[in-house]
């Protein structure tokens, strides 16, 4: 399953999904790119208004046809996330917004413009 979870300010959160398909002519069991793109289609259709897509670095997010299908839209604004390191451990946060500990810390206040 691939699932977008959609906020816009003032109204109820949304979640669009899609199954995952059963077998592609290929025979594949997973998403290709062009899924992802039907699924980026349908949730610009249903919300009527530019997306914002923060995506981790899935070797189908970075397939040369998905870049071009992002370059031409100019609706759609795409934030890949970093890597992260081979031997780093997934299921213990860490980060620039996490303490020693691995627990949550508040985001520092940005100073006023």
């Amino acid at each position: 399953m691939a699932a977008l979870a959609c906020y816009k300010t003032g109204e109820a959160s949304r979640l669009i999904y899609r199954p995952c398909p059963d077998a592609r002519p290929d025979g594949c069991k997973s998403f290709s790119w062009k899924d992802y793109r039907g699924l980026i289609q349908t949730a610009h259709q249903q919300l009527g208004g530019p997306i914002v897509l923060i995506w981790d670095n899935l070797n189908v997010h970075l397939t040369a046809g998905m870049r071009q299908f992002i370059a031409g839209r100019d609706w759609l604004t795409v934030y890949q996330l970093p890597p992260t390191h081979p031997t780093s451990t997934p299921s213990r946060a860490s980060g620039p917004c996490c303490d020693a500990a691995g627990c949550p810390t508040p985001p520092s206040p940005h100073p006023s413009t």
